[in-house]
């Protein structure tokens, strides 16, 4: 290094200590939340309630909240080093935007299969759901030395999304609202896990999880 920048180092010194903390929040209630509500929300419609058999109200809520908003939760989680929250935020995220593709009328998805018989349609969304199935089965795997919560959450969901491909695959109503029932179960499970990152924070109350011990060597 020449004299001159050599000088121009002392002048502008820039030690990391100086530098402002990076600070970010913990995404994964933002996330948490945004899912059990989509996803209760169209439990309800799977089990009936109120007598509502139409799933399309669900559509904008999955775009923005159960979408958009987990998606960018899952993308802040690798900014946390995160790897687990932000693949799961991500995909599931990735899921209820592509769901709520499905029943918007301009995507052209359900009008493709107008030409066609009905059960091509229903077998196409069950495999659908059924591909989901095995991505949460995986994470059901990734979960089992986390805690009791995941477990039960992923557990849950892989159920939920087996019975819903059956439903489809079958046309069985009964099997289709038993998935939406375990569906309500999960969504129930994810606010849990939820109000327990949020409460966290403040460390004044602490929901048990269930978290396993970690490994010593």
């Amino acid at each position: 290094m020449s004299d001159v920048e050599k000088g121009a180092v002392q002048a502008n010194p820039m030690p990391r200590s100086t530098l402002p903390p990076r600070r970010l929040g913990n995404p994964a209630p933002l996330g948490l939340f945004a899912f059990a509500t989509t996803t209760l929300i169209l439990s309800l419609y799977n089990v009936n309630a109120r007598g509502i058999s139409v799933p399309n109200v669900v559509v904008g809520m999955a775009l923005f909240y159960g979408g958009l908003a987990q998606f960018l939760a899952g993308m802040w989680e690798f900014a946390c080093g995160n790897t687990f929250g932000a693949t799961a935020f991500s995909s599931y995220g990735g899921f209820w935007l592509s769901y709520a593709t499905i029943f918007i009328p301009s995507s052209g998805i359900v009008d493709a299969f107008n030409t066609h018989p009905p059960a091509m349609f229903a077998s196409a969304v069950g495999i659908y759901l059924m591909a989901w199935m095995t991505v949460t089965f995986l994470f059901l795997i990734a979960s089992l030395r986390r805690s009791i919560a995941f477990i039960a959450l992923f557990g849950f969901l892989t159920i939920t999304f087996m019975l819903l491909g059956a439903g489809f695959f079958t046309a069985n109503d009964h099997i289709t609202i038993g998935g939406g029932a375990f569906g309500i179960v999960t969504a129930l499970v994810a606010y849990y896990i939820g109000t327990a990152d949020l409460l966290e924070n403040d460390g004044i109350v602490v929901l048990p999880l269930g978290a396993f011990k970690a490994r010593t060597a």
